[in-house]
């Protein structure tokens, strides 16, 4: 039978798909499954959602071994056996690249999640997939968008489905709609065996870190601050951006604009 927190998933997970398109029949879905809570979630509501869409759809489960020292791949293949998965297991070793380019004390991720990805997109079109699924959840989305902003200069985030720049893969992120304390008492209910990250968990400053916690500060006073972040990214005003290429996009004209000399004889009549 079903939890609570299962049905409540499982219905965001649907409505995302649906809203974004992003299953659709005859789709082949490839399931990035790291070792991480959010992935293993996202790989076991896959599966359901596969049994219960009104369409077929294929499965499988990719899990990239980057050569970190101690990684027990073993557990992720005895998980994915016990419980039927159709999958396969990569193994490059891109660990001694990131330690050996990055300096001691800066943080692994960007490149390591580079290196990563193109690993995996690689393999995708070897595999004849049409969907890279990957585990980001809501709080993800938002924490990226102050990632963007603050350290970036960026106004951007994670959309839920995305075009890779190449052309060749198309990437969703079916838990798009969960909060991350939803997935993660669902994985610690379905006690999944989850693999920490030595390499990027062990950096404990990482910026990802520190915006985390400020939007867990700010919700002590606000609690509508969390909803509200994600709701800012389906609520963009291109009219009151300063990015010239968004607003021809959008079609705002900025030549009949008023000039800054027009605005100052306005308000000077009004004074």
């Amino acid at each position: 039978m079903s939890s609570r927190i299962e049905k409540l998933l499982l219905k965001q997970v649907g409505r995302a798909s649906a809203d974004w398109s992003m299953i659709e029949p005859g789709d082949k879905v490839m399931a990035c499954l790291s070792g991480g809570k959010d992935s293993y979630a996202m790989t076991w509501l896959l599966r359901l959602i596969q049994r219960k869409a009104p369409f077929d759809f294929d499965l499988v489960v990719v899990n990239l071994d980057q050569g970190h020292p101690g990684f027990p791949a073993h557990v992720l293949q005895d998980w994915l056996t016990e419980h039927g998965f159709a999958h396969r297991l990569l193994s490059q070793d891109t660990h001694s690249i990131v330690t050996a380019k990055i300096p001691e004390g800066k943080t692994f991720c960007s490149l390591c999640s580079r290196l990563r990805r193109g690993i995996l997109y690689n393999a995708a079109v070897e595999m004849g997939v049409t969907k890279i699924a990957l585990g980001h959840h809501r709080d993800d989305i938002t924490e990226t968008l102050l990632l963007n902003m603050l350290f970036a200069g960026q106004l951007k985030s994670m959309p839920p489905i995305l075009r890779s720049d190449d052309g060749r893969n198309t990437v969703i992120r079916p838990l798009a709609y969960c909060q991350e304390r939803d997935v993660a008492a669902y994985a610690e209910q379905m006690a999944f065996p989850i693999i920490p990250c030595d390499l990027c968990g062990s950096q404990e400053h990482l910026q990802r870190k520190r915006v985390k916690r400020l939007i867990a500060e700010l919700a002590e006073e606000n609690g509508a601050i969390p909803g509200n972040l994600f709701a800012a990214v389906q609520n963009v005003r291109p009219t009151h951006l300063m990015d010239p290429k968004l607003r021809a996009a959008m079609g705002v004209d900025i030549e009949n604009c008023p000039s800054k000399a027009d605005i100052e004889e306005a308000l000077a009549a009004i004074g």
